[in-house]
């Protein structure tokens, strides 16, 4: 028993520590909030605009397989290490296994687009185009010199006199 004091009284200092941090901030803490102290402040300067929306989902998706790589990477190296020596065909074996595991993650991702981080490749609904009308269009006549009346220069469609 009396190996597992010094893990009980980490636990017990652990347990103050966070009771006493929540009892000071409330102690301490604003008593009558209104908008001005809850509303964001960086730098001293109001924001104009809203925040940024959440993450896509991909990035998460990115974010999961990178720590997967790295963990093959840094279980490979000492399998890798050790393999001709201790492990024989078992780490053989395992190692493919891992390395199986890994690649179907990857294929996984890829196959849900996760790597697809330019404009999305959904099929979009047709956008009707607009129908035109004599108010929506403008014909653009050009002026005839002053003295011509269209039709009459003999740049054809007048008649010839």
């Amino acid at each position: 028993m009396a190996g597992y004091l010094p893990i009980v009284a980490l636990f017990l200092l652990a347990l103050l520590f966070a009771s006493g941090s929540l009892l000071v901030s409330r102690l301490l803490g604003p008593k009558r909030p209104n908008a001005v102290k809850e509303g964001p402040y960086e730098s001293g300067i109001v924001p104009t605009r809203d925040p940024a929306q959440r993450f896509p989902v991909r990035f998460y998706l990115v974010a999961m397989i990178f720590i997967i790589f790295d963990i093959e990477i840094v279980f490979t190296y000492p399998w890798a290490v050790i393999y001709s020596r201790d492990l024989g065909k078992f780490g053989l074996i395992e190692m493919v296994v891992f390395a199986v595991v890994v690649i179907v993650a990857f294929l996984y991702l890829i196959s849900n687009g996760g790597l697809d981080w330019g404009p999305s490749r959904r099929a979009r609904p047709p956008v009707d185009e607009p129908v035109r009308t004599t108010t929506s269009t403008v014909r653009r006549v050009s002026k005839a010199p002053a003295g011509l009346v269209p039709g009459e220069d003999g740049a054809g469609g007048g008649q010839a006199a």
